[in-house]
């Protein structure tokens, strides 16, 4: 079971998530390339808020390909194309993450298309 960690030799975390995850020697690792908020079909919302959360459910699919889910998780790197998208990122995580602690980055840069706003890569760990 992969642990958290947190010490208070260290600023807190800002937001939901923990200082550090530590991941067992007998664990499988995934790391999942960033996923942007566009749908199977190749639609892309203009809604920030619909491509966070579809940037989660496309990192979910994924996640369940490799017989993982969103528990496994233990690090979140996102971007986001501008301030204005952190306090989205902020929500729709904790809502499409249901309580799961991971280590979290958050970057506000430019992203590959100039029409997405968010992309998230995840790394996860599961043992068995």
């Amino acid at each position: 079971m992969n642990k958290l960690i947190s010490t208070d030799k260290a600023p807190p975390a800002f937001s939901n998530y923990a200082q550090a995850v530590e991941v067992p020697a007998n664990a499988r690792m995934l790391t999942v390339s960033g996923q942007s908020g566009v749908a199977l079909d190749g639609t892309l919302p203009t809604n920030a808020t619909a491509q966070h959360e579809l940037a989660w459910r496309n990192v979910f699919a994924v996640l369940a390909a490799a017989g993982m889910d969103k528990t496994d998780i233990v690090d979140v790197l996102v971007i986001v194309r501008d301030s204005s998208g952190v306090p989205i990122f902020r929500q729709v995580r904790d809502q499409m993450l249901e309580g799961h602690i991971a280590a979290s980055t958050l970057l506000v840069c430019g992203l590959a298309s100039p029409d997405w706003k968010v992309e998230i890569a995840v790394k996860a760990a599961k043992v068995g």
